[in-house]
């Protein structure tokens, strides 16, 4: 049996979680194992004896086989966190999501993510400011990622796909169940050009307590959240919040004080968001001037070895070059070549003097693959 069928019969257990799904392997050692042990062995692995009961009800009931096959059947591909093809970013947060549910496709280009986020009730400015950004994004080569809502949200997705980009929607419903149902059409157009995506089951409604937490998936797929116009409540400010969590950019537009929809984001600069003045300033304070050659070059010169040591070498701190050489037992010759080559790629920076610095997430990414 195909070992995704686990992950995904554990994701549909109401109680079992990211949390609780790496208990389980971490004291089985895989979840397949999980899957057909006993009771008491689950309770030693700290799941609850009311979870347990569900479980074991589940498990008697459904057939794990027949459910991924149906899946496939549909256009519906599972993604679990084990997967080459989960998303990089993602799997650097918190309580990363198990297993996710894709309709469409995720390519290694979307680690050049950027959400757009906002509110329902979208003034012109907002919408002209969604549409022009998504729009200069997408032209750049970044993806944006949003939540398929109306409003911000839905502007953004329609204008960067305009632009020929991709853009990626979270949904906090069942990848079959889009909502709101007017988003059907735009759903199909984005499953074209990125993909629909969510971390609960196919069939599964769309709720009210099912959105907050995907919010911290389209946080989390990103190297930054930009909100657009946001009420003092707004889910938008949710997602900035897991933004800051995960260590990510926070850029907030500035707009009226009189303005309802522009409290939230008047309010994030005040408390620290970069104030969205000029569509670049998104590019310039992540450093993504570059991202169309550097998604050229990681397609067209994959890493080798040589590219592995020169980032051990490299670790988190600056090094100058006759100090990578040492290190690595290569020719100057040799290392002076490869960071040319890794610089255009986005792997590293020069700060000058020929002292040079590896981007952390590449550092982990490279050592991790390694490992």
């Amino acid at each position: 049996m195909d070992h995704r069928c686990y992950w995904v019969g554990f994701n549909l257990v109401k109680g079992i979680g990211a949390v609780r799904m790496q208990a389980l392997l971490d004291y089985f050692g895989s979840l397949e194992i999980a899957w057909n042990a006993p009771a008491d062995a689950l309770m030693s692995a700290g799941i609850p004896l009311k979870i347990i009961e569900s479980f074991l009800q589940l498990r008697k009931d459904v057939d794990l086989e027949g459910l991924l096959a149906g899946y496939e059947e549909r256009g519906i591909q599972v993604v679990i966190r084990e997967d080459e093809i989960y998303p990089r970013r993602l799997r650097e947060i918190d309580q990363a999501p198990p297993v996710l549910f894709v309709r469409g496709e995720l390519l290694p280009e979307d680690d050049f993510s950027v959400a757009i986020v906002g509110t329902r009730r979208v003034t012109p400015y907002g919408r002209q400011v969604a549409a022009e950004l998504a729009s200069y994004l997408g032209a750049n080569g970044i993806t944006v990622v949003s939540g398929l809502a109306r409003g911000v949200d839905a502007i953004a997705h329609e204008a960067v796909m305009k632009s020929g980009g991709r853009t990626i929607a979270v949904l906090g419903s069942g990848v079959d169940r889009i909502y709101p149902p007017e988003h059907e059409r735009l759903a199909g157009q984005i499953i074209g050009r990125g993909a629909v995506i969510s971390d609960y089951a196919p069939g599964t409604p769309p709720d009210s307590t099912n959105f907050p937490p995907r919010n911290r998936i389209i946080s989390g797929l990103s190297m930054a959240t930009v909100v657009i116009e946001a009420g003092e409540t707004s889910g938008a400010l949710i997602t900035a919040t897991f933004a800051v969590e995960q260590g990510r950019e926070v850029f907030a537009v500035p707009g009226s004080i009189l303005a309802p929809q522009s409290k939230g984001t008047n309010r994030l600069i005040q408390l620290g968001a970069h104030p969205l003045l000029e569509m670049h300033d998104v590019l310039e304070i992540l450093h993504l001037q570059q991202v169309q050659e550097q998604v050229s070059a990681r397609r067209s010169l994959p890493a080798d070895g040589i590219e592995a040591r020169v980032l051990d070498a490299l670790g988190s701190e600056a090094q100058h070059i006759d100090e990578i050489s040492i290190k690595t037992g290569l020719p100057i010759e040799q290392v002076s070549a490869t960071l040319a080559i890794m610089e255009l790629k986005g792997m590293i920076r020069q700060l000058g003097g020929m002292n040079y610095v590896c981007i952390r997430e590449f550092h982990s990414l490279y050592t991790t693959d390694k490992k």
